[in-house]
């Protein structure tokens, strides 16, 4: 029907422009742009006019741009390269970020959750797990209970909803201690040096969210500026150590059983160098940007089982293709989202997720770029590709526009011709240095 109208083309180029995203957002609208005199602010000729009417899908198309490699593989993918520019930006330089961060003490820290009960598990040596097998790596007993009924569901949905809370609470420790083995106070300390990071959070299989960060030791102003003398990598890890270890958060009281959140004792700490031929003897920067980028795409859904987005109904589950393990986790969450007292944790709204609230990527403000820095490069270079830029003389712009919400996804037609065609160049989830070439 589209080929008989003579539209076919004209679809084709839009959903070429999607970079490959099956579930876009549909808007209905227009928006004009107008050249408005830079003396007299007098309105004058239309520059360009859009309305969504006219398009070829009859709605303006606009990527989804889901972080979730189970709902949108192609937005993934951009969202992974951004996050591993972002992570590489604050150990190389580059962005906006100065070389000099490449010599500035790092290392990359994983935090992982407390035990819960015993789990089926790979040990070293080629030894059995506790139930006597010798688990592959894609045994699908790995990281559940041994004993269902004594593990420890409500202690776990509530680690993860206080994870969060216990990075925060570990970040304030981390300047303490670091201060104190400089000799100097908490006050101090900011007229002498920073700390930067960048973390990434992970589901193991057992559904405990573990943290991994980037951390690094920087003068006062950040990046900018070189670190004191005394700040070395391995100043840096002893403080980690003991932050990690005083680090606590005092969690609900249910049913007379009282709550606190600490880290697991498992604690690995790793300076980061600059090379990258090493024989793989080192952890290198690239090694470490990418790790974090893989794992910036994936939820709990990914590690445990789980689902991938909210449910509204408990009923939801009978119907749901998960892990038994993930089940009762998601059932756990759902009953404890019914107490008053733990409103606050919105547990029903992030059961799926199995309690876990928190962002997913984050970093502090002076460790390098933004995520939205990265996206906003990328989509005006997009614009000076399509509409290259020309001399507007004492001219300058107006944009007016207006859209509404009109529904996501494709329909079946347009699936099927997405399916078909190749991204339009510029759009399919290209590495952000196209946008930023200079600083790459």
């Amino acid at each position: 029907m589209l080929a008989s109208l003579g539209t076919l083309p004209e679809l084709g180029r839009q959903l070429s422009g999607l970079g490959g995203c099956t579930r876009p957002v549909r808007l209905d609208g227009h928006r004009t742009e107008y050249a408005v005199d830079r003396t007299t602010g007098e309105i004058g000729r239309v520059l360009h006019h859009l309305d969504s009417s006219a398009l070829p899908a009859g709605q303006l198309l606009v990527r989804c741009n889901n972080r979730r490699a189970t709902r949108c593989a192609a937005c993934a993918e951009t969202y992974r390269r951004d996050t591993y520019h972002l992570i590489t930006a604050g150990l190389r330089g580059g962005k906006g970020t100065p070389e000099r961060v490449a010599t500035h003490p790092r290392v990359f820290a994983t935090f992982t959750a407390p035990g819960f009960g015993p789990v089926h598990n790979r040990l070293s040596g080629n030894r059995p797990c506790r139930c006597g097998i010798r688990h592959d790596d894609q045994d699908s007993a790995l990281g559940t209970p041994l004993d269902p009924d004594t593990y420890d569901y409500e202690a776990a949905v509530l680690w993860n909803a206080h994870a969060g809370a216990l990075w925060q609470r570990f970040s304030i420790y981390l300047r303490r201690e670091v201060a104190k083995r400089a000799g100097l106070t908490q006050r101090a300390f900011r007229d002498h040096a920073r700390v930067s990071f960048a973390k990434v959070a992970e589901y193991q299989k057992r559904g405990a969210v573990h943290f991994h960060a980037v951390i690094r030791l920087d003068g006062p102003e950040g990046g900018e500026t070189a670190p004191p003398a005394w700040a070395t990598a391995e100043l840096l890890t002893d403080a980690i150590r003991a932050a990690a270890t005083a680090a606590h958060v005092d969690g609900p009281e249910v049913d007379g059983r009282p709550h606190t959140f600490v880290f697991g004792r498992q604690l690995d700490v790793r300076t980061i160098r600059s090379t990258d031929f090493d024989d793989g003897q080192d952890l290198t920067e690239r090694a470490v940007a990418a790790y974090v980028a893989k794992y910036a795409t994936k939820g709990a859904e990914t590690a445990t089982g789980t689902l991938d987005r909210p449910i509204r109904f408990l009923a939801e589950l009978a119907q749901a293709k998960i892990t038994d393990h993930a089940r009762r986790m998601i059932r756990t969450a759902w009953t404890l989202g019914a107490r008053p007292e733990l409103a606050d944790l919105r547990l029903r709204a992030w059961a799926h997720m199995l309690g876990f609230r928190g962002h997913f990527s984050t970093k502090s403000r002076r460790y390098s770029t933004t995520l939205g820095a990265l996206r906003d490069a990328r989509a005006a270079w997009r614009r000076a590709q399509a509409d290259p830029a020309v001399d507007m003389g004492q001219e300058t712009t107006l944009v007016l526009a207006h859209w509404v919400f009109a529904g996501t996804g494709l329909s079946s037609a347009e699936s099927w011709l997405a399916a078909t065609l190749e991204p339009a160049p510029g759009t399919e989830g290209e590495p952000t240095w196209t946008a930023d070439a200079t600083n790459s």
